[in-house]
């Protein structure tokens, strides 16, 4: 252990010669400490409220998207959908069509986005798990059946699984002669009727815009045979997304977008991202005001421990050792306030996660009732190194600085 260390460490140990020094020192440590605590919590919470929202968008997205680059449909094949059916780490792929129809149910209606799939829908989605009323079936001995959100069910009055009322499902014919519509309206339409076997609940953008069907009906409605508006991708467990989302894209091409999760919703992930970016600065400047706690306890012990600089510079110390001293006391100040604001923040969201005794106000209705924590290794280290960096400028410039100005006299100066 070098000389500057244990010299070091016993001034941030040793009784003070003054009892003022003391207290100064320990409120610097608790500044730090508590500055550190609140960056951990805060960020925790953030993650935890990003994840709440991401997870109900996992409900009904897939974990990877195929999608033309022009146009709304493609054909499969196009796509190379019988190669990517082999690529390991695919559990099951969902052929997709969307179109808005015009839905009506008794006397009420209501314009959704229809969206026709096969019944490996449930498997990549995790809308099975979201049913708050009647059956996640859309097909049964040949039978079509509806899903609708729970927005469209309670604008419309539906109930599931009713023998007497069907859903009306209009949508306008592709192609129409305008001259043979203004003759025949009903000819520009195609209509079909459907029961509703269940609702289903995730959040506002699912729940007022969706209606799932089977895809052979929507292939009835749009008139289109062979192509898909998507294939939606299920990945196995364990499975690497990202090299497997670079797999798909050399094997799709340029004409297609692979989208995972995030990307599905790029605008919400900018959004997060950003707003987190947001809380690193303010609370790292939170951390920068601690520094000055810092700089004023330096100072003082520096003008405190004069006389014991003044004799190792008679034993034989140059100025950089001195400088030194003081530098690793200040490193050790912000590093003990840090480590300590660390282990209390993460202890702290651990109690969180476990028995969520900070609760949100008027949390009725809402998904959850506590504040959401989830801790990330990654905020740890940038903390620890935000308050490094911190703790080494205000040490480096009060070592730099105040330890020349206190010492005019010595051979030192």
């Amino acid at each position: 252990m070098s000389l500057s260390w244990k010299i070091a460490r016993k001034y941030l140990f040793a009784k003070k010669s003054h009892h003022l020094i003391n207290v100064i020192s320990l409120v610097s440590i608790i500044g730090v400490g508590v500055s550190t605590m609140g960056l951990i919590i805060v960020l925790s919470v953030f993650n935890g409220f990003g994840n709440l929202v991401l997870s109900l968008y996992d409900s009904f997205d897939p974990d990877i998207k195929i999608t033309a680059v022009k146009g709304k449909t493609f054909h499969p094949e196009a796509a190379s959908l019988g190669i990517v059916k082999k690529i390991k780490g695919i559990e099951a792929i969902t052929k997709c069509i969307e179109e808005n129809a015009l839905l009506k149910y008794n006397d009420k209606q209501y314009v959704a986005t229809l969206k026709g799939v096969d019944t490996a829908f449930f498997v990549t989605s995790g809308i099975q798990d979201k049913i708050v009323a009647g059956d996640p079936i859309i097909e049964s001995n040949g039978t079509p059946f509806m899903i609708v959100g729970g927005q469209i069910a309670y604008a419309l009055g539906i109930r599931p699984n009713d023998p007497l009322h069907r859903i009306n499902i209009t949508m306008p014919r592709k192609g129409i002669d305008p001259a043979n519509a203004l003759i025949d309206p009903n000819s520009a339409f195609i209509q079909r009727t459907i029961n509703v076997a269940g609702v289903f609940s995730i959040q506002q953008d699912f729940d007022s815009k969706y209606a799932i069907v089977p895809i052979a009906l929507m292939r009835e409605l749009t008139e289109n045979e062979e192509q898909v508006s998507a294939l939606e991708i299920k990945v196995l467990p364990n499975t690497d997304s990202e090299e497997l989302k670079i797999v798909l894209k050399n094997i799709v091409g340029n004409k297609f977008e692979v989208k995972d999760r995030l990307e599905q919703h790029d605008f919400l992930y900018k959004i997060l991202k950003s707003e987190k970016a947001a809380v690193y600065l303010i609370l790292g400047f939170i951390l920068l005001i601690s520094a000055f706690n810092l700089f004023g306890t330096l100072t003082i012990l520096i003008v405190d421990k004069r006389n014991d600089i003044i004799t190792l510079s008679n034993l034989g110390a140059d100025l950089s050792l001195i400088k030194k001293i003081f530098l690793i006391e200040g490193l050790l100040i912000s590093l003990s306030g840090a480590i300590a604001g660390l282990i209390i923040g993460a202890i702290i969201c651990l109690l969180q996660q476990q028995f969520g005794f900070i609760h949100l106000e008027n949390a009725e209705g809402f998904v959850t009732d506590a504040y959401p924590v989830a801790m990330q290794l990654t905020d740890f280290f940038f903390v620890i190194t935000i308050v490094f960096v911190i703790g080494f400028s205000a040490a480096w410039f009060t070592s730099q600085q105040i330890v020349k100005r206190q010492l005019p006299k010595t051979r030192l100066s």
